[in-house]
């Protein structure tokens, strides 16, 4: 984790980055003494945790943060002051540390910790992001008219058949040639697989029901077609529903 400290006292920041420096699994990688300064260093060193000082000439802390919070891509603000008072209004900032002067290595050590965790959520959520984003809106299919587009909030199953898999959707069904391991793989958060064959769009699923003959289905909201969950992915499904 590489982290920027930024304080208008030379000192302060010699002594920090020391602190640091002495860290396992963090590095300093620059400083810097006022607001401007830091966010031209965040711009250009990219740092995943900036120490923050609170009192500064120009923008002070407060302000930088507020400024930091508003890039496409913020590090973690840890606030470092010899003042006590600001510590409300710092946290309003969604600083993840509020440190008093003179810095002690142990407090020191369970702010980083804290924001390397709040690093590892944000790039993870990006991450989604970045996978909901390349999702196909649609789905292609190769036809007798030519290609059939169906879009993917009209399906509410996938169901293999051999090397063949057949959307169910709103208008019909659909051959294509995705697997449905892909498409799993794909729609992930969107579709739930519940039988060894078949995808479940989960906004579609209204309950789960075990019938006479102990086999489970799911009564869907939007058609009577009623998939099969196996025994295998009951516990899955079952826990699915109870968080929706």
């Amino acid at each position: 984790m590489q982290v920027l400290v930024v304080d208008d006292e030379a000192l302060a920041r010699q002594r920090a980055m020391r602190m640091i420096e002495n860290i396992d699994g963090y590095d300093v990688v620059g400083e810097a003494a006022n607001g401007e300064a830091a966010l031209k260093a965040i711009q250009s060193l990219d740092p995943d945790v900036v120490l923050l000082d609170i009192r500064m000439p120009g923008d002070d802390g407060l302000a930088t943060a507020r400024k930091i919070a508003q890039l496409s891509d913020p590090p973690a603000v840890i606030f470092c002051t010899a003042f006590n008072e600001y510590a409300v209004e710092a946290f309003e900032t969604l600083a993840v540390g509020y440190l008093l002067k003179p810095l002690q290595k142990e407090p020191l050590i369970t702010a980083l910790e804290k924001a390397r965790k709040f690093h590892e959520l944000h790039q993870a959520a990006r991450s989604q992001e970045g996978k909901q984003s390349e999702r196909r809106k649609n789905i292609a299919a190769k036809t007798r008219r030519g290609v059939e587009l169906v879009p993917i909030e009209d399906i509410y199953c996938f169901v293999a058949d051999q090397k063949y898999v057949t959307i169910m959707h709103g208008n019909g069904e659909t051959l294509i040639d995705d697997t449905l391991k892909e498409l799993e793989e794909e729609f992930e958060g969107v579709f739930v697989r519940v039988h060894r064959n078949a995808l479940v769009a989960i906004h579609e699923i209204e309950k789960l029901e075990r019938m006479p003959s102990g086999q489970y289905e799911l009564q869907l909201k939007t058609t009577s077609y009623r998939p099969v969950v196996s025994r295998r992915h009951v516990a899955s499904v079952r826990e699915l529903l109870s968080n929706l």
